[in-house]
């Protein structure tokens, strides 16, 4: 729906109108977001936000409720994890599990984490190669003189003369947009400036 997944989070769990989601409920929708699907306790998360572990605790439960699907997701990761000894990124890369079903209490509880992480980092990472092999390609296919410098998590920097900029732009933007098919759109924004501190948004 194109909505800010953080404080639609915030709204739903705390069952507010999303315009009325504050700075705060956002930050704690968020951590709850990165979270718990890496498997953090009403404790970790209490840490984390300055919250009570009852507190902590009850939107933990409200927000499964509200997501049965990410339980879900975190459940079956987990079992397939143990049962056949891997888990897979969504073009097919795998990790090797195969010693967590010999595995006991935190040790094993921090291989699940790991486990549950793996597809969607991994995803992330794998999509993040393809936009660059594109680019990279792309960008003296088109005749531009432009060049990736650095890749920094979901970020590509780009050096660009001047009378490339708009082209770069609309060609960088379109190929990470592009990169995967996903039954949701991979937005992607692009900031210009004559350095990574004096970026601004374009377009």
């Amino acid at each position: 729906n194109d909505e800010d997944i953080h404080a639609a989070t915030a709204a739903a769990v705390l069952d507010i109108p999303l315009e009325k989601v504050n700075k705060d409920q956002r930050r704690i929708a968020k951590t709850v977001n990165f979270g718990l699907a890496y498997g953090q306790s009403a404790f970790g998360l209490a840490q984390s936000t300055g919250m009570s572990r009852d507190e902590a605790r009850d939107f933990i439960d409200t927000y499964f409720e509200k997501y049965p699907g990410i339980k879900r997701y975190i459940d079956n990761t987990k079992k397939m994890a143990a049962e056949q000894g891997y888990v897979t990124t969504l073009l097919g890369r795998r990790r090797d599990f195969s010693h967590l079903a010999g595995m006991k209490g935190p040790q094993r509880a921090a291989a699940e984490r790991e486990a549950i992480n793996m597809p969607i980092q991994g995803t992330a990472a794998d999509i993040m190669k393809q936009a660059m092999i594109t680019l990279h390609a792309e960008l003296p296919a088109q005749k531009l003189q432009s060049r990736i410098l650095l890749q920094v998590h979901d970020e590509l920097v780009l050096e660009a003369p001047e009378t490339e900029v708009d082209r770069a732009t609309n060609l960088t933007r379109e190929v990470m947009s592009q990169a995967f098919a996903l039954r949701v759109p991979l937005k992607v924004d692009v900031e210009v400036g004559q350095n990574w501190l004096e970026m601004e948004k374009v377009g």
